[in-house]
């Protein structure tokens, strides 16, 4: 039934140039969203809804992310800044400059007092959002490091870049403990899943690769997109992911049953983010069309069985048609009066 599906709830325009990054707050109540107009938008889901826009970046928007309390947000530009701000309606802010080229990336640690950027400038710093300060830098990068994540934890740190490698980070230490290489493409996304226990990254061969951070293997490879993969998220559940490609379309893969359920189409042109709320229910995406559009989940709470019957015939290449579906089985009178026709 259409019910059990994604469902688009309303878009949202505002912003006047690609959207590069969608996150929500803890509750679902709030959307903050960043673009390459150089413009952070705070959106209000909860009736009546209203909207907020930041401004204060030189240079296009990158990255953004609310904190776990939901009580700071912080944005990485190409500016070379990363930005922390106050989501109230004045939208007061305070820069972080350390990096000396453009910012792809910010994520906060777990209890929120750390942020982890990544920049073209082949670095990895984390701040302390308290102090406002530089906590430390990890280098060992070659190449522009396009994503950095803390793990659930916080104990671990998850890097990619164009040198085509993916690599994990110990906080305490501050060294890189184990290296996995993409030699398709380079990597542009990587995200932690919620135990913590296994990375996704997505690449720009359009593939979405999954590693197991314990035995350091490669646990599941997906191949479903035709043009780069830009973003991807974890459902809470930890047994579905989303992704977000160049080739405008979303899609959401069931990693139980290693196959895709769900082709989402509604933005035209590249699609740039995506992310599942804290709880699962929903999820948004942004993309080149400067659209940010709000879907409800609805397939988590079905049973894994009936999700994937429902779904077959949409992920499955239908086999040729057998004669005896062709053929009638038996005569089919459709009028009392029969005639025969002779054929000489």
């Amino acid at each position: 039934s259409p019910q059990e599906d994604p469902v688009l709830i309303r878009p949202f325009r505002g912003h006047t140039a690609a959207v590069t990054g969608v996150a929500f707050d803890a509750n679902a109540a709030e959307l903050v969203t960043c673009s390459v107009d150089r413009l952070l938008i705070l959106w209000k889901l909860r009736t009546p809804c209203s909207a907020y826009r930041f401004s204060g970046h030189a240079e296009a928007v990158t990255s953004v992310e609310f904190s776990p309390d939901g009580r700071v947000l912080a944005s990485a530009s190409q500016d070379h800044t990363v930005r922390l701000w106050i989501p109230c309606i004045h939208g007061e802010s305070s820069v972080l400059k350390g990096h000396t080229a453009s910012v792809r990336s910010v994520s906060f640690s777990h209890d929120g007092y750390s942020v982890v950027s990544a920049s073209n400038d082949k670095l990895i710093k984390i701040w302390s959002v308290c102090y406002q300060r530089l906590l430390f830098t990890l280098f060992q990068h070659t190449g522009w490091v396009c994503c950095a994540k803390f793990s659930p934890d916080g104990r671990i740190i998850a890097s990619c870049g164009e040198d085509k490698s993916i690599k994990i980070w110990d906080t305490r230490n501050k060294i890189c403990i184990n290296t996995f290489s993409d030699y398709e493409g380079f990597p542009t996304f990587v995200d932690f899943n919620p135990s913590g226990t296994c990375i996704a990254s997505a690449s720009s061969n359009n593939t979405v690769k999954l590693w197991d951070i314990r035995t350091n293997k490669l646990l599941q490879h997906f191949k479903v997109h035709r043009a780069g993969v830009n973003c991807i998220s974890f459902h809470p559940s930890g047994n579905y992911l989303i992704t977000a490609s160049s080739d405008g379309t979303l899609k959401i893969l069931d990693l139980l049953g290693e196959r895709l359920i769900y082709t989402l189409h509604g933005h035209k042109g590249p699609v740039l983010c995506v992310t599942f709320s804290k709880g699962g229910e929903n999820f948004a995406s942004g993309g080149v069309d400067a659209q940010v559009l709000l879907w409800k989940t609805n397939f988590d709470t079905l049973d894994y069985e009936e999700v994937l019957e429902h779904n077959f015939r949409r992920t499955h290449i239908d086999d040729p048609p057998h004669l005896l579906d062709v053929y009638p089985r038996s005569c089919h009178f459709h009028d009392e009066k029969l005639t025969s026709v002779e054929v000489s």
